[in-house]
């Protein structure tokens, strides 16, 4: 027989991953710090925990959704003594040193501990397209799989627990600013009278096409060899930056986006880069300046 997976949080993530559970047939049990959000999968055969320490009581494996890192200790701190020899699967979102210290609060306690990384939305979860990382606990990972894989594809960074975080955070940086770039773009042809709709339709396809070259600059990148040729330069890639930027000020829309891009590029063009490739901006990047 299954054993019971506790589930605490319900917004609207912890909902989907509870819902996949109980879908499966699997003995779920729910704790909600606002107990209306409960009366849905009760209807739906979960059984309601009112505290947390009865929500963990019965169950060998604790899913953790809450609003913050925060949060997490919130609600596991008082219970810390009933998870000792438990597996807590926590897929709040945080950074990687927050999962690193839940990893390293888990092993002080005897709890095992599993860090995930949701790579989706509430309504992808168990569908399409879902897919979450996690890292710590390979014992966990492997152990749990079966119930891994009703959220989503289920991809493994090792025993560091920040990892999965890592990747999360790092891919998150590049889906925000595309999505200011968008806003962007949707401002300058706005001030013309366009609408976003309209613009969409052009600007979806045109970055979906970009993103082909994201490999070249990856493997430029890994190679540390910014002076081959084939690429834009440093200095080439001032001047399209300089013009956009003067093209938005024209149509009356803020450079906020652009302006530290064209900050970056000019800075390494000073230090006597300027003919080398674009993608060299990776080393300023990483020396956190």
């Amino acid at each position: 027989m299954t054993s019971k997976t506790t589930f605490l949080g319900l917004g609207a993530m912890g909902t989907a991953l509870a819902t996949a559970a109980l879908d499966a047939g699997r003995p779920t049990v729910v704790w909600n710090r606002n107990p209306h959000r409960v009366e849905l999968l009760a209807g739906r055969g979960a059984t309601v925990a009112d505290t947390v320490e009865k929500a963990v009581a019965d169950s060998t494996t604790v899913v953790v959704c809450l609003l913050d890192h925060r949060s997490v200790h919130e609600v596991l701190d008082p219970v810390t003594a009933g998870l000792s020899g438990r597996t807590v699967i926590n897929l709040t979102t945080g950074t990687p040193e927050q999962s690193r210290e839940l990893a390293g609060w888990a092993a002080e306690h005897g709890v095992t501990y599993l860090d995930g990384a949701i790579m989706a939305v509430p309504q992808m979860i168990g569908g399409p397209g879902s897919a979450i990382f996690y890292s710590g606990s390979t014992s966990a990972f492997t152990h749990h799989r079966q119930l891994l894989d009703l959220w989503g594809e289920s991809t493994y960074f090792g025993p560091d627990a920040g990892m999965a975080s890592l990747h999360d955070m790092a891919m998150l940086v590049g889906m925000y600013t595309m999505i200011a770039g968008f806003v962007h773009g949707a401002a300058m042809v706005g001030s013309a009278g366009v609408s976003a709709t309209e613009f969409v339709e052009r600007q979806a396809p045109f970055l979906a096409a970009m993103t082909e070259q994201l490999a070249a600059f990856a493997a430029t990148v890994d190679a540390g060899d910014y002076a081959g040729e084939g690429g834009q330069s440093l200095k080439f890639t001032e001047t399209a930056l300089a013009a956009l930027i003067r093209a938005s000020l024209d149509q009356g829309v803020g450079v906020e986006v652009l302006r530290p891009v064209h900050d970056l590029v000019t800075r390494q063009i000073a230090a006597g880069f300027g003919d080398q490739d674009t993608a060299r901006i990776f080393e300023e990047l990483r020396s956190g300046r």
